[in-house]
């Protein structure tokens, strides 16, 4: 399936009156933010950052310990950013994929695949216990090929995943147009072990829950400064300060407060459509009741959903590095890849010319070279990070905070121990290599994808050395 480089009048119509706005942060349900810090105060641990990591850092911390003092700082609003504007994916695997974990992981891969369905079913048991209202439903994930020459792969992907008990299903062109009528969609490959989500609201009742057991949030609040005094770390802040005993950083893809740290990481931009609801006439055309999450397996590749109001989700295709790591609001709105990706839409679903969108909005992803989350310490372990989750944070998230959490308490565990959690991946070159090299990569995936797959020298040399770029 050849993807068009150039949207139709037709396409670029359906998103003439988007709101640009994440469709997530569109809702009436939407907490009040916290008041900031304005004083001076003193905590057992402080969270830096209130997306999905910092959010279960909080809840488990106080479900560990509920005496210990615990602080949560944010500085926009929570779910603002990558929590708050994903495509709600949320993958038992911690290994960004079997094959990923396999070639990077091997001796522990059983291991991290327990753990990550463990990870996934405190996820599900933390939305019944506090009752929260997201939308979580265990449907699956459907990788999808779209080229001849991707068949065999979802094939292998199956075996793979059968070597290992992770439950998956093979369907040729017909069951999966049966399933989901695409006439772009030439098989398909069922990971039953994900899960689709509202994230926003898992985000904004992993708040309440954390209020409920007593964490003090302050939003509208960024860390300006790190300064180490003896046996604590103090946070300086606009209008306050924090003098705490420990420290968990979980801005991810935003500037680190460790300066070091943004060689591992890079910031890069995705974008994501939402369209008006189906009409049930428009819904039984294509299908699509299970609720799936979809991916297509192109280098360049789309993901979706279906909410449980009948909208499609469509995103992904671009990742846009901006150079020096740039992270900005007006780089959230970007025409030419809402003009895309509604071109692609159409190509997938022409059955549904002349739905309309109501949403357009982007994000950014902290991508890692090994495409998976990492972790450390800093300050003599009085502070720990996890970062890099490129793209799987929603479900990994919760493992990232108990790792940080696990770290941050200076004993061994089983966690602490796994060499996934003991290494880093290889860092990026820094500016001014970093975009010339970023925007090479990117053209060679490009090319792949135009060529049945077929990967040039450049992109076979980082895959021999176990790099990558991906979000």
């Amino acid at each position: 399936m050849f993807f068009s480089n150039t949207p139709r009048l037709e396409s670029l119509r359906a998103i003439a009156d988007v709101k640009h706005m994440p469709y997530w942060l569109d809702d009436p349900s939407k907490p009040e933010p916290t008041p900031p810090l304005t004083t001076q105060i003193q905590t057992d641990l402080a969270i830096i950052g209130g997306g999905f990591t910092g959010l279960w850092t909080a809840l488990q911390a106080k479900q560990a310990d509920p005496n210990r003092d615990v602080v949560l700082l944010e500085a926009g609003e929570i779910a603002i950013g990558a929590s708050g504007r994903n495509g709600g994916f949320c993958a038992a695997s911690l290994t960004h994929g079997i094959d990923n974990g396999r070639s990077r992981w091997a001796k522990e891969l059983p291991t991290l695949i327990r753990l990550g369905k463990e990870n996934l079913d405190g996820i599900e048991a933390t939305v019944k216990q506090f009752n929260i209202d997201c939308d979580f439903i265990r449907s699956g994930e459907v990788g999808i090929a779209n080229e001849e020459h991707q068949i065999a792969e979802l094939r292998e992907e199956v075996e793979l995943a059968a070597q290992y008990g992770v439950p998956a299903q093979f369907f040729d062109q017909a069951e999966m147009r049966a399933r989901i009528n695409s006439p772009t969609f030439l098989a398909g490959a069922i990971d039953m072990s994900n899960a689709m989500l509202n994230p926003a609201r898992l985000a904004w009742g992993l708040k309440k829950a954390c209020i409920q057991l007593g964490v003090r949030f302050f939003e509208g609040t960024p860390v300006t400064a790190l300064e180490e005094r003896r046996e604590h770390l103090v946070l300086k802040t606009p209008q306050g300060q924090v003098t705490a005993r420990k420290v968990a950083l979980a801005t991810n893809a935003f500037p680190p407060l460790l300066k070091h740290l943004s060689l591992y990481v890079v910031p890069v931009y995705d974008y994501v459509l939402m369209t008006e609801p189906l009409s049930k006439a428009q819904h039984d055309a294509i299908g699509w009741y299970g609720r799936e999450g979809l991916s297509d397996i192109n280098n360049q590749f789309h993901y979706s959903q279906m909410t449980s109001d009948g909208r499609i989700l469509w995103g992904g295709y671009d990742a846009i590095y901006h150079r020096n790591n740039q992270v900005a609001p007006h780089l959230e709105n970007r025409p030419a890849s809402f003009g895309l990706l509604a071109e692609h839409f159409f190509q997938a679903f022409p059955q549904l010319e002349g739905l309309r969108f109501t949403h357009a909005w982007g994000g950014v992803i902290d991508t890692c070279s090994r495409y998976a989350v990492f972790w450390g310490k800093a300050y003599g372990g009085k502070l720990t990070y996890a970062m890099g989750y490129t793209g799987l944070g929603v479900g990994t998230s919760r493992f990232g905070a108990r790792v940080m959490l696990d770290l941050l308490s200076g004993e061994k565990t089983e966690l602490t121990e796994l060499q996934m959690v003991r290494t880093k991946p290889f860092p990026f070159p820094p500016e001014p290599f970093r975009s010339p090299i970023i925007n090479f990569t990117q053209w060679s995936l490009d090319q792949a994808d135009r060529n049945q797959g077929r990967r040039n020298l450049w992109l076979k040399t980082l895959d021999a050395l176990g790099l990558g770029f991906d979000s």
